[in-house]
């Protein structure tokens, strides 16, 4: 854990050309409010030109001296990259520097843990922490010095671990022992997470997720719509944990919205991993709400970022609304027409005046009328998982068995009907349709 007391940061990030100097800047300014919303400092920013990886320390040896001498003039006590080093560079780095080195990934984790409120999200962070640290173990134990094993009277030149790499050894297996634990306890916290989004599926309520980049403006954009207190602050991941809240649309259409975990550049691999079953809120619903903060430099790039994090997890394809927040702070048209043409169904709003929210309300309600359809089908009972899907997913009107067959009148998401094409069935003439 980074100790923030009388910390005082430089921030390091990396180029490969002058084209990509502006992106390295953007992105330090980022890492400068990641290390805000952790309540450390950043004293200097530093873009440095780079044509070559050093293996064993990640930048040149001329560049090190000089940040060195910037270090000690400053008086700085942290060093933060704004790429991921490897745990051999880290260390190294630290013994040149002279004082703590971390990565964008360990502040990214530092504030996730900071910021985690539920106990899902507790876990998930210290689960991607303990994956985090296991490779790192030798440099935490680089003050106990190995010590070599005596000949003696045995005549040996034998060699025995030092107290360090017997230490290493043991909290290896430690986190190994802990990291199974986490799985494990993480595991049922996400089985009870399927109750409930199987509760939110019987339920028949249409569902809409609110994604995008941290700090665009989404728990605004709830607190908006549905009249009701969420945590609104100017901070990168001041949501760590989904938000559902109930709405009727002006149709009288009872809806849910669901507020989930902001994206971001560089998302650490380990984040990724660790919160996917908060992520995938983003999945299981109907229709997605891109938010765009179209007032930021890097709108376009983040809303591009976001955009890779929902093919990863297999959900760029779902409906969506892109919603251009703040376009009271814009005076570039220009960029609003790219984002237009870029983005089918857009719609611009301010989350924080109500400007254009009369207007998605209309979106929501014409994409929800192209939403689901129902069937009346006839299913050998053979094909369970088929029939189990649509009873998860869909909401049943009426069933009944017949024979080998189960008939089912039910309504389903469009998006599963290329499966159900083989079963139509409507019982006036007792008939396939295909």
């Amino acid at each position: 854990m980074i100790k923030r007391i009388h910390q005082q940061a430089l921030c390091i990030g990396i180029y490969r050309s002058s084209a990509d100097k502006q992106m390295c800047e953007e992105n330090l300014l980022e890492l400068e409010r990641l290390c805000d919303t952790y309540g450390v400092p950043v004293l200097s920013k530093v873009a440095c030109p780079i044509k070559k990886f050093d293996a064993a320390t990640f930048l040149g040896s001329g560049k090190i001296q000089e940040l060195t001498l910037m270090i000690q003039d400053l008086g700085l006590t942290i060093v933060i990259f704004d790429d991921e080093i490897t745990p051999h560079q880290q260390l190294n780095l630290e013994k040149l520097f002279g004082v703590a080195v971390i990565d964008r990934t360990e502040l990214i984790l530092e504030v996730f843990a900071q910021r985690a409120q539920t106990r899902e999200a507790k876990l998930q962070i210290e689960l991607a922490q303990t994956r985090y640290q296991l490779p790192r173990l030798k440099r935490l134990w680089t003050h106990l010095s190995r010590q070599a094993g005596g000949g003696g009277g045995s005549g040996g030149g034998g060699y025995t671990k030092g107290e360090g790499e017997k230490q290493i050894e043991i909290d290896r297996r430690l986190l190994r022992r802990k990291l199974s634990q986490l799985e494990e306890e993480i595991e049922r916290v996400e089985a009870h997470r399927t109750i409930q989004r199987s509760g939110r599926l019987r339920s028949g309520l249409p569902t809409f997720a609110i994604i995008g980049y941290t700090n665009a403006g989404k728990s605004t954009l709830l607190r908006a719509l549905t009249k009701t207190d969420v945590l609104v602050e100017d901070k990168l991941f001041a949501t760590l944990d989904t938000t559902t809240r109930r709405f009727i649309l002006p149709n009288q259409q009872p809806v849910l919205l669901i507020d989930t975990v902001g994206f971001i550049r560089k998302i650490p691999h380990q984040l990724v991993a660790a919160f996917k079953s908060t992520l995938e809120e983003a999945i299981h619903t109907d229709i997605l709400l891109h938010l765009i903060d179209v007032s930021h430099p890097q709108a376009e790039s983040q809303a591009e970022a976001t955009y890779e994090v929902l093919k990863e997890l297999g959900a760029e394809k779902l409906p969506m609304i892109t919603l251009l927040n703040k376009v009271d702070h814009v005076s570039d048209e220009a960029l609003l027409y790219k984002l237009q043409i870029k983005y089918p169904k857009t719609v611009q709003i301010s989350a924080l005046t109500g400007k254009g929210l009369d207007h998605l309300m209309e979106i929501m309600m014409s994409e929800l009328s192209n939403l689901r359809k129902r069937v009346e089908l006839r299913i050998p009972q053979s094909h369970y998982v088929l029939i189990s899907e649509l009873m998860r997913e869909g909401r049943v009107i009426s069933s009944e068995y017949d024979a080998n067959d189960v008939l089912l009148d039910i309504e389903i998401p469009t998006r599963l009907e290329h499966k159900v094409l083989p079963f139509y069935f409507t019982k006036s003439n007792d008939n396939f349709e295909t």
